[in-house]
């Protein structure tokens, strides 16, 4: 299945991967951006068979019922009940709380359509499971999915997503004009 992946995201589709994650650090978030299209997510399939990263995602409970719940929980996924918790942050946190091992993929910007601003539970979720953050860049102008070094946020808001933008600033998603690379100036 692994060569099958890189063939199809380096030979068929022209990407490459820049960056690895960590090894040694068994919870961490990882955010995706710009998440402009659905394109973005058989990028983001393709990139992890190939690195083998046990990615995980919270998705509404429903979605897992028959007939195909199956495949949203092969492909990583987590059910949430919101209506047993109204704090999706808090729940996620707990998640992290009560595993060895997790790494939860989430998107800043909660949409594919136009934001100018990111939603901040990832960074919520990451100070209060004091757990790091990973920064995975679609890039389709340069065809690179880049994965940063783990992050630490400092739980000073304003720094920490200024250090955001200056990672994903130049990034161009499938759709750039759905991409606000200021969405730091917007807390």
């Amino acid at each position: 299945m692994k060569n099958i992946a890189k063939f199809i995201l380096y030979n068929l589709m022209g990407w490459k991967i820049e960056g690895s994650y960590p090894e040694d650090i068994k919870k961490f978030i990882i955010i995706g951006a710009p998440h402009t299209s659905n394109y973005d997510f058989i990028v983001a399939l393709l990139m992890k068979i190939i690195t083998g990263v046990k990615a995980q995602y919270i998705a509404k409970h429903t979605l897992f019922k028959p007939p195909f719940g199956f495949i949203f929980k092969a492909l990583g996924g987590i059910p949430l009940d919101r209506s047993k918790s109204k704090n999706t942050v808090e729940a996620i946190i707990k998640l992290f709380d009560n595993r060895e091992e997790l790494i939860m993929a989430l998107s800043p910007e909660g949409t594919r359509s136009k934001t100018d601003k990111w939603k901040t539970g990832f960074y919520h979720i990451a100070m209060g499971a004091h757990v790091p953050i990973v920064f995975n860049a679609f890039d389709f102008g340069k065809k690179v999915y880049r994965i940063s070094k783990p992050y630490y946020p400092t739980g000073d808001m304003k720094k920490d997503f200024l250090f955001f933008h200056n990672y994903f600033k130049d990034v161009k998603g499938k759709y750039p004009e759905n991409f606000t690379a200021d969405f730091h100036k917007n807390l």
